[in-house]
């Protein structure tokens, strides 16, 4: 089951304008009672952090080493983006793209900057 705080790659495209593109970290952060109903997954989407050289505060920046990803990554929490479930798995293995998950305190810090970018 896809679970809040788990970080899959996706592929993301088709996009336009401003949003990110290609193969991507998204990290889920809809509820799991939503997440285990066949209907849209929720995510924030990150990118490498070579690519961000200043913190803001809508992102949130995190290591390999707490992540599981092969690189530090910065959570763009200003890119909510909704997924249907079927691009979390690969297409030819039909398995999950599963690359880690963030820890309780960290998911906290993408809770304050989803706040701060919903104003809620």
């Amino acid at each position: 089951m896809i679970s809040r705080g788990q970080i899959y790659f996706v592929n993301l495209d088709p996009t336009k304008g401003r949003e990110q593109a290609g193969r991507r970290p998204v990290l889920v952060v809809s509820a799991d009672a939503i997440n285990r109903q066949p209907l849209i997954v929720t995510v924030i989407v990150g990118t490498d952090a070579r690519n961000v050289p200043r913190d803001y505060p809508t992102n949130v920046r995190v290591t390999r080493k707490e992540s599981g990803l092969p690189m530090d990554t910065v959570f763009l929490c200003f890119q909510v983006r909704s997924l249907d479930p079927a691009r979390f798995y690969d297409p030819k293995t039909r398995r999950p793209n599963l690359a880690g998950n963030l820890p309780a305190a960290r998911m906290a810090d993408v809770d304050r900057a989803l706040r701060l970018v919903l104003t809620l």
